[in-house]
């Protein structure tokens, strides 16, 4: 039975954070070396543990191709949300990296005062390992950025999102949009409305001026920087006025992407 739980709290810190699964085996070594047995000391001995680890990474994964989006405002204009720091998934190429911070520096510049958060990136390490629930973060080229707010009174939010893990805030579609999904029911799919939460996050508007501009910089500048491929919902991508041939629908088993932007660089 107890190596059956293991098993599974493995796996699932595996799949969570990459290096979670590799941080709780040392734990489980650690505690039976010095026979730890209290249930509360063995998970502070983890969480030390995995603090270790996540610095070790932050220190190693530029050897193999990836570098951290900085968790303690290193990179001007850039916010990453931190529990995505926590599950060290705030990892992408250089290249991406590039992208975001002159996207953040454009927005900025454009609209003064304006941070850009970063939400989602990549695992740091190995190609093709996945990160749940995307169907593409799993080789570093693949960044979510965060809409951008007005609150109910009008003013521009900075650095902050609608929803407290960012996403499935969704921006619900206009009478008379383009649903490409409408009527569908694929029992494989990430593509859930969760309307149960919706009157749980707070009442801000999207701020379409500074979040359509974001799609255009991605779509046009950031083409010369490698920007390949951007997901945004068609009903948005029309409402916003930024259809390009970048800018594409995700499709219909993948995740709603009326939340955030999701962009990707080439190799």
């Amino acid at each position: 039975m107890a190596l059956a739980f293991n098993t599974l709290i493995f796996i699932f810190l595996t799949l969570l954070t990459q290096i979670g699964g590799f941080a709780f085996l040392i734990s489980l070594g650690a505690a039976r070396l010095l026979k730890l047995s209290q249930r509360l000391v063995r998970l502070l001995l983890f969480l030390g543990l995995y603090g270790l680890v996540t610095i070790a990474t932050h220190v190693t994964a530029p050897l193999f191709g990836r570098v951290p989006l900085s968790c303690f405002g290193g990179e001007a204009n850039v916010k990453i949300q931190p529990v995505f720091c926590l599950l060290n998934r705030n990892y992408v190429t250089p290249p991406t990296q590039r992208v975001a911070m002159a996207l953040a520096n454009h927005m900025a510049t454009s609209f003064p005062g304006t941070t850009t958060v970063a939400l989602d990136a990549n695992f740091p390490f190995l190609d093709g390992f996945p990160l749940p629930p995307h169907l593409s973060h799993d080789d570093g080229r693949k960044l979510d950025i965060a809409f951008y707010y007005r609150d109910s009174s009008g003013e521009a939010v900075n650095g902050r999102t609608r929803s407290p893990v960012s996403y499935f805030a969704f921006e619900q579609p206009q009478a008379g949009a383009v649903l490409p999904c409408a009527g569908r029911h694929d029992t494989l799919t990430f593509r859930w409305d969760l309307e149960i939460l919706q009157p749980l996050f707070p009442n801000w508007t999207l701020d379409e001026q500074r979040t359509a501009a974001a799609v255009r910089w991605l779509s046009s500048q950031g083409r010369g920087l490698g920007v390949e491929k951007i997901f945004i919902e068609p009903h948005l991508a029309k409402r916003l006025a930024v259809t390009n041939d970048s800018v594409r629908f995700q499709g219909c088993r993948a995740a709603r992407h009326d939340d955030h932007i999701h962009f990707q660089v080439s190799q």
